[in-house]
């Protein structure tokens, strides 16, 4: 089995951060997005994996090059423009061949992995598994219509929803998926989409199986579901501590980076803090992400995601619920109570 995993688009719903990195490049819990999915599908034993970015856009491989100091092998596919999920299908045929395949929209985060989805799709010896899972707002996503444990339908983003259950990012196929894509037309919106892919196979009676997710799963297309996954995924962070404490409460768990001075401060956990930062006098935490380099003093920061390299002094107000790019600088300029951000890189800007 092979896997097919997308690092493309242009992320718009997460400007102005996405101006200046890919997406897919965001840390959640300090850990680029992009190596979870790489990650889930190496512990489900698969080593080929092809990654869709954007043509002229070197990004990923620069991070993950071949694949090879990760024990799998990867290659780059190349998408011109963002022509719907069924184009991506369509345009890896030949990196797939005749396999089976994953494929994972590589901006999701779940627990627990894929492995137990693909365990379902060899055992129920289906043409396409689709995941599903229960969501309070059903018509952001393609959605599952289930009458007897039987997948009978599915609509893309409808506006009257026939259920709750979603067809999340998770998809598992055989060859006949290239058939699907291959047939189908182009949607009012101009793209080739997934789930008229999926219902060309249900229409034309090829065998569709399905497993719910039981925990939790986030699709990050939005600031707030960053923030969302990141506290998910520290709630199952273990702590340790490799810098230096000084005149200082840690309480939950936290891991601490090589390197790191924390000095005169409440560090409130489950959080992380990247190598090499310096947190002074300052309350951090929970569920916050400090990257690496990073310098904190006399600051409040809490349900944040900070990159590495920020700088933030003497900011009276609570940092709160925000997302803060690479090399970021918040300093003060006067007394205020609360604020909440959304900064791009090299960012700079007075309170």
């Amino acid at each position: 089995m092979k896997a097919l995993i997308t690092a493309g688009g242009h992320g718009t719903r997460l400007r102005p951060i996405t101006y200046t990195q890919n997406k897919h490049l965001i840390p959640i819990a300090n850990k680029i997005m992009l190596q979870y999915a790489i990650d889930y599908v190496k512990e489900a034993g698969i080593r080929e994996i092809g990654i869709i970015i954007n043509a002229n856009d070197n990004s990923i491989q620069n991070v993950f090059g071949n694949g090879e100091n990760l024990g799998v092998e990867i290659t780059y596919i190349h998408q011109d423009k963002p022509l719907g999920l069924a184009h991506v299908v369509k345009i890896s045929q030949s990196f797939i061949g005749d396999e089976n395949f994953i494929f994972y929209l590589g901006d999701n985060i779940l627990v627990g992995g894929v492995k137990p989805f693909i365990n379902d799709f060899n055992e129920m010896n289906s043409n396409c598994h689709l995941v599903l899972s229960q969501v309070s707002d059903p018509n952001r996503f393609g959605v599952a219509e289930v009458i007897k444990n039987r997948i009978i339908s599915i609509e893309e983003k409808p506006k009257s929803p026939k259920s709750d259950l979603a067809v999340t990012g998770i998809y598992i196929y055989d060859s006949n998926i290239f058939e699907a894509v291959n047939k189908i037309a182009p949607s009012k919106r101009g793209e080739l989409e997934i789930s008229d892919a999926h219902q060309y196979l249900i229409e034309n009676d090829f065998d569709i199986t399905y497993s719910e997710i039981t925990g939790w799963w986030k699709d990050t297309g939005q600031p707030s579901d960053l923030l969302d996954a990141n506290r998910l995924v520290l709630d199952n962070i273990q702590g340790d501590n490799n810098g230096s404490i000084r005149n200082s409460s840690v309480k939950g768990e936290v891991s601490i980076g090589t390197n790191c001075q924390i000095e005169n401060s409440n560090i409130n956990g489950p959080m992380i803090i990247g190598n090499n930062s310096i947190i002074k006098d300052s309350v951090i935490g929970p569920y916050s992400s400090i990257g690496e380099e990073c310098k904190i003093i006399s600051s409040n920061i809490e349900y944040s995601i900070i990159m590495d390299g920020c700088n933030i002094s003497n900011i009276s107000r609570n940092i709160k619920s925000s997302l803060l790019g690479k090399n970021v600088k918040i300093s003060s300029s006067k007394d205020s109570n609360q604020g909440r951000y959304l900064l791009g890189d090299q960012s700079n800007i007075e309170l």
